[in-house]
């Protein structure tokens, strides 16, 4: 169902890893999306540029699903929380998950109410917040892209629940979470 135009395009090897944009503008063509120019641009830039904190973790937005997100990291030295070792920083980690799975009801809620105009759907992320965060930490963080999925297990009228996972470039899973989310 989605729109080949939403899609992002492949880097010059056509690999997914080439796929990867960090520039903030233009959200609606580097994210792959079924949903509206409009809803996607508006919702990147909230969650990638009005979340400040997440400015700080370097979070980029891959791709929005009806119920599932991608993003991506990048390391630097500032996220490190191991020196010896050059390992992500499990703080990086727990707040990436977070970040994710509220994104991922954020996509779903948009998805629900698809009748309603993007800025109405927009307004609907006003009371969202995080109720309780499960992380499971499996591997050490080392390398230098990370990526993040998220997916709705259920979206209720007042509750959410997602599921997360972290992983490295070669797709191994470093960390998995679990959240709950008020929604109203």
């Amino acid at each position: 169902m989605t729109d080949a135009k939403h899609e992002s395009k492949a880097g010059p090897s056509g690999t997914a890893s080439d796929a990867i944009h960090d520039d903030p503008g233009a959200a609606a063509t580097r994210v792959k999306s079924p949903f509206e120019p409009e809803f996607t641009s508006a919702l990147c830039e909230i969650f990638e540029r009005l979340i400040t904190f997440n400015q700080v973790l370097g979070l980029k937005v891959d791709e929005l699903q009806h119920e599932i997100v991608r993003a991506h990291i990048r390391m630097r030295p500032d996220l490190v929380g191991h020196y010896a070792h050059n390992r992500l920083h499990g703080g990086v980690i727990s707040a990436t998950l977070d970040a994710m799975g509220g994104l991922a009801v954020m996509a779903a809620t948009g998805a629900r109410h698809l009748d309603e105009a993007p800025q109405q759907r927009l307004q609907r992320f006003a009371k969202l917040g995080t109720i309780d965060l499960r992380v499971d930490y499996l591997r050490p963080a080392i390398g230098a892209v990370f990526r993040c999925e998220a997916e709705v297990m259920r979206l209720g009228s007042r509750v959410a629940n997602t599921r997360m996972a972290f992983t490295d470039e070669q797709g191994r899973l470093l960390a998995t979470g679990a959240a709950a989310y008020i929604v109203s």
